[in-house]
């Protein structure tokens, strides 16, 4: 296994012990922010080559989904699709971890056995889960920005510059009535913030995040799948 794999798999072990330790004091408020995980894992995420290492990837996908949970049934549908994607691919890698240690072998296993199009394939699963964290930057893009508008307008307008392009009417549909149950701003990041800076994280969460997203979609672009709709 790469050597940069193991040292992932190695920090990873030691810091889930040493949550599991914490978690187990009650009444401790949370570490950091919620955001805090995934900027100790997305270090992790690049090969020495610049690839995009499947586990760790998945791992910081994961670690948005605490973020997600905070919003309610306003974002059930995201984190369906969060979710179910990240574990799509998890199997895949599993079955091989030094085969698929990269995201990129993944796609061109799937490319080369012609499979790549199928509605439960890996690459579909690596292009909505890229769309589906897409949107979370930029609803945390619009909470910085615009510390003036509510909740649900952040979540609507991020809405209309990743996923609505894709989607059709349906879900479209699904979404406008989703996002009145989005949660009151303030409550919501008071919860994010824990004992941590909440705009200090997520300005760097963003920031680091969307150069992975990018490398995604040109990975997906190069087979022909970036533009796919629902």
């Amino acid at each position: 296994m790469d050597e940069l794999v193991q040292k992932y798999l190695k920090w990873n072990m030691r810091n889930t012990l040493g949550k599991m330790k914490r978690n187990n004091k009650k009444g401790t408020r949370m570490e950091g922010t919620v955001f805090t995980p995934s900027l100790e894992t997305i270090n992790y995420v690049k090969s020495e080559e610049g690839e995009i290492l499947t586990r760790p990837f998945l791992d910081v996908c994961k670690n948005t989904l605490p973020a997600i949970d905070n919003f309610g049934s306003a974002m059930s549908f995201v984190k369906s699709d969060v979710g179910g994607n990240i574990s799509r691919l998890e199997s895949k890698y599993l079955s091989n971890p030094t085969e698929f240690k990269l995201l990129r072998s993944i796609i061109e296993e799937e490319v080369d056995s012609k499979t790549a199009k199928q509605s439960s394939s890996c690459t579909i699963a690596l292009l909505w889960l890229t769309r589906s964290i897409d949107f979370l930057v930029q609803l945390f893009r619009n909470l910085l920005e615009h510390p003036e508008w509510s909740m649900s307008r952040a979540c609507a307008d991020s809405y209309t510059k990743t996923l609505k392009r894709y989607h059709g009417l349906l879900a479209i549909s699904s979404f406008g009535v989703a996002i009145k149950l989005a949660p009151d701003r303030k409550k919501f990041t008071e919860v994010m913030g824990g004992r941590g800076d909440l705009n200090s994280d997520m300005e760097k969460f963003c920031k680091a995040c969307s150069p992975l997203l990018e490398q995604n979609h040109k990975l997906l672009a190069s087979v022909g799948m970036d533009n796919l709709k629902s």
